[in-house]
């Protein structure tokens, strides 16, 4: 795996399931990581304390990432911590699916301040904290937003705004040696799918019978390409969108 020894990472909405991976990967590969949380604080601190029992540095810090005050707060938090920050992880979203007619001007601007909007935001906090070395933004995007199925439009939506920010922001950000890139996971076997009831199913089935791979995807394996992503080894990759999915489009 790639070395983080050193590096200061903060992901957001990392209480579980992909968050979660990605903060153990991270810290696993020798970085400081903060995770942030919304709302389960007990969750968040189960992830803390697993990095901690296997002799890495963690800490909790709650914040909505929709909240420009919260945002502030979560870097000021991150930097009395570890003193600086070198790669910021935007995971935290909301994974809402509904047929148009069914769609709320509430949900969707539930899906969009987070979603969107909470990448924006702790893109605009993080550049006034990077040091002179720059650093390195990962967004958390998703296979539906090149590739979406009935009921997504929204959420799929958003996804495809967090790639054309993250094209954009790789050109805006790149004379500041700052890297912005992109990990679309597939289906992904977490809390989340199971309350939704996947695991098991025959969309699970489905699913995987369509992955070249032969299986779901684990918080573990967008872990690993985020640490990738956060490392010296991809010093030379900005702009990118990679398809983690196991072969799935």
């Amino acid at each position: 795996m790639s070395s983080l020894n050193g590096k200061v990472a903060l992901v957001t909405g990392a209480s579980k399931g992909i968050g979660a991976g990605i903060a153990k990967a991270m810290a696993e590969a020798g970085a400081a990581v903060v995770v942030n949380y919304a709302g389960n604080k007990e969750a968040a601190q189960r992830v803390v304390d697993e990095i901690i029992s296997r002799r890495g540095r963690a800490i909790a810090v709650q914040g909505d990432v929709s909240k420009a005050a919260d945002v502030r707060q979560l870097f000021a938090e991150t930097k009395a911590a570890f003193g600086t920050i070198d790669t910021l992880v935007n995971n935290a979203g909301i994974g809402e699916f509904a047929p148009v007619e069914a769609v709320t001007e509430e949900q969707y601007r539930r899906l969009f301040d987070t979603n969107v909007l909470g990448t924006v935001l702790t893109i605009q906090e993080a550049v006034k904290h990077f040091g002179p070395n720059g650093g390195s933004i990962i967004n958390i995007s998703s296979v539906v937003s090149g590739s979406p199925t009935p009921g997504s439009g929204i959420y799929a939506a958003t996804k495809a705004a967090v790639n054309t920010i993250t094209t954009v922001l790789a050109m805006e950000l790149g004379n500041r040696k700052i890297r912005v890139n992109a990990i679309a996971p597939g289906p992904v076997d977490t809390d989340a799918t199971r309350v939704a009831g996947l695991i098991g199913s025959e969309l699970e089935k489905h699913l995987v019978a369509q992955t070249p791979l032969g299986r779901l995807g684990q918080p573990g394996d967008i872990g690993r390409v985020a640490v990738f992503l956060a490392s010296d080894d991809a010093a030379w990759v900005t702009g990118s969108w990679i398809r983690a999915s196991g072969g799935l489009q």
